[in-house]
């Protein structure tokens, strides 16, 4: 899963067309960092994941990977402090947030794949 957080990390913020700006990428790592030094795993390890089966219970069943808990900006969040940011900076933000999730379940769905794959053959 690490590997899959971090591909998607550096599709979606690093390159020539990140999807935050500088400073909205940094209130993020702030967010993060207050997160750990609470004893929490911060904004870009918070994320967990779970297997889905499409309801059939053959072999033939499609598995698909979920993201079960995502990180999200809220109003009690440690973010707020003084150095709170406005309703659409945190919709922004969760909206990105949850594509992240969502790419990393997808890279982690594309990896599961491969693996039944292989095994199969």
């Amino acid at each position: 899963m690490n590997s899959a957080r971090i591909q998607a990390y550096g599709e979606l913020f690093e390159g020539n067309a990140p999807i935050l700006s500088s400073e909205e990428l940094q209130r993020l790592d702030a967010l993060d960092s207050a997160m750990e030094r609470q004893g929490g795993d911060g904004v870009w390890g918070i994320d967990q994941y779970g297997i889905h089966t499409a309801g059939a219970t053959g072999s033939d069943s499609s598995i698909e990977i979920v993201c079960v808990y995502h990180p999200q900006v809220t109003k009690d969040s440690v973010l707020q402090g003084n150095d709170g940011i406005d309703d659409e900076t945190e919709e922004r933000l969760n909206a990105v947030l949850w594509q992240y999730s969502k790419r990393i379940a997808a890279l982690i769905e594309e990896r599961l794949d491969e693996f039944i794959r292989q095994t199969q053959s």
